[in-house]
């Protein structure tokens, strides 16, 4: 296995009001902001378009457990189904089955500190 993560997918946080956040961040400081947050929108070394997506949840959400926190990474993967396997083997705690969508394919994992990531191997041109 040679690439692991490729990028930052999104960065994921809780807040009182996602809407006010969302509209904050569209006039203070320019997101194009829609329903999930924002796109950011970049290319990688091969250039190939690639996005991050930045999105406030609603301070109740379950979506980060069995995490603490209040924020949640998202990081961009080559191969998911075989980095679970190493991951596995390295004795990663992974969380749930991974899924798949017209977007990509995720799965999630805990860190050292109980952290939940999101992994994310997308299909960058859906969203196009």
């Amino acid at each position: 296995m040679k690439k692991r993560v490729t990028g930052i997918g999104g960065l994921f946080f809780k807040t009182k009001d996602p809407k006010a956040s969302k509209d904050w961040y569209k006039k203070h400081l320019g997101f194009n902001t829609d329903d999930y947050g924002s796109t950011f929108w970049w290319k990688d070394k091969e250039g190939s378009d690639c996005s991050t997506q930045w999105s406030p949840f609603p301070e109740d959400t379950t979506y980060f457990e069995p995490s603490e926190k209040q924020f949640m990474f998202n990081y961009r993967v080559e191969n998911l189904e075989e980095l679970l396997k190493v991951l596995k083997e390295e004795g990663v705690t992974i969380v749930g089955d991974m899924q798949t969508f017209d977007y990509g394919k995720f799965a999630w994992i805990l860190d050292n500190e109980l952290n939940k990531i999101e992994l994310w191997e997308p299909i960058d041109a859906a969203f196009q």
